[in-house]
């Protein structure tokens, strides 16, 4: 009996393993990305004490580390905002915070702190302005007068380029509960310089993956 041919073309199964293989390149790069982000927030963050407010909301859960993996800056509002709405969506005990991890965009410190002004814009269009901030955390974060190399931008400096989205409630009854909290920037600043940089690389916290080179000022 001759075989009824098919009506349906032929599958590509050279395609199909090949996007199985650069979706679990995707999965395993967004892995380790928000493991490296964890771990910095664990040893540096919260093992400096570099926020005294930290340490409460990790232990609980409440600390949504999530990856942008945004081509353009189009699609990095886009996440961005996402984020924000389902932040403010759930109760903060639940989701008090969340950090935004930037896989492909704004490696340059320059166009990152560009980036931060599309970000306030993105409260505007929430009307979120006085009930989240963006606090910004980058591999080259620096300080207005400051050296590159000063030791006291290492406070700022995350893995990868991250935007830390945070309930202005929960800042508030964090710093109620915290008798000097105007002198936390300082005593940072004090800590890194007493660390200094063999200290802070001796942490551990660098980022595992290079970030990939993309044209940042494409809008879509």
């Amino acid at each position: 009996m001759t075989p009824m041919s098919s009506p349906f073309p032929p599958i590509n199964t050279g395609a199909l393993a090949a996007s199985a293989a650069s979706a679990a390149a995707e999965s395993e790069a967004v892995r380790v990305m928000v493991q490296d982000t964890v771990g910095w927030l664990e040893r540096a963050v919260i093992g400096l004490n570099l926020c005294p407010f930290a340490k409460a909301v990790h232990v609980k859960g409440q600390v949504h580390c999530v990856v942008s993996a945004a081509q353009n800056l189009n699609e990095l509002r886009e996440d961005l905002l996402k984020e924000l709405k389902e932040l403010v969506a759930l109760e903060a005990s639940v989701r008090d915070t969340t950090l935004l991890v930037i896989q492909n965009l704004l490696q340059s410190f320059d166009d990152y702190n560009d980036f931060l002004n599309v970000a306030d814009a993105c409260l505007c269009d929430l009307d979120l302005e006085g009930e989240i901030q963006i606090a910004s955390f980058h591999p080259q974060y620096r300080f207005a007068g400051t050296d590159e190399n000063d030791i006291t931008n290492y406070t700022n400096r995350s893995p990868y380029p991250t935007l830390h989205l945070i309930r202005e409630a929960s800042i508030d009854r964090a710093v109620a509960a915290f008798p000097d909290a105007e002198a936390i920037f300082e005593v940072n600043m004090a800590t890194l310089q007493q660390l200094g940089l063999e200290g802070w690389q001796a942490l551990g916290v660098e980022a595992s993956l290079p970030q990939n080179d993309a044209d940042e000022k494409k809008s879509s």
